[in-house]
């Protein structure tokens, strides 16, 4: 996205500066949250991660700083709704399809369509 088609969507709910957008997304570049490609006169911005990876990258952080790993899982699991409690199931249930001899899955439909994480990529608002 260009800091217009972001600055165009921001003012759909507030009001807000094409230099604020403009100076964030040069910040997020610096950090290595977004990559930017040369549009013409101005910037062409992407996420360099899904919302899906920077979520699990967090997720993750937040587990190993743990000295009791398994007592933070069940602290987690308890904060969960029934629909977290469901997308974990579903999620265990995709990383432990059984694999056969040449490496095929027995999963006819893609990986995409049996990942539930899939349906947060950048693009699937």
């Amino acid at each position: 996205m260009t800091v217009r088609e972001v600055l165009e969507d921001l003012q759909k709910e507030r009001s807000i500066a094409y230099t604020t957008v403009m100076t964030v997304l040069d910040n997020l570049h610096q950090k290595g949250w977004v990559r930017r490609e040369s549009e013409g006169r101005a910037y062409r911005y992407e996420a360099v991660s899904t919302r899906a990876a920077y979520a699990a990258a967090l997720m993750n952080e937040a587990w190993s700083r743990s000295d009791n790993a398994a007592a933070a899982l069940v602290a987690f699991f308890g904060m969960m709704s029934e629909e977290q409690r469901q997308a974990l199931q579903d999620a265990v249930r995709i990383v432990q399809l059984p694999q056969t001899a040449g490496g095929d899955t027995g999963n006819t439909g893609s990986a995409e369509d049996e990942n539930p994480a899939s349906r947060d990529e950048p693009g699937g608002r």
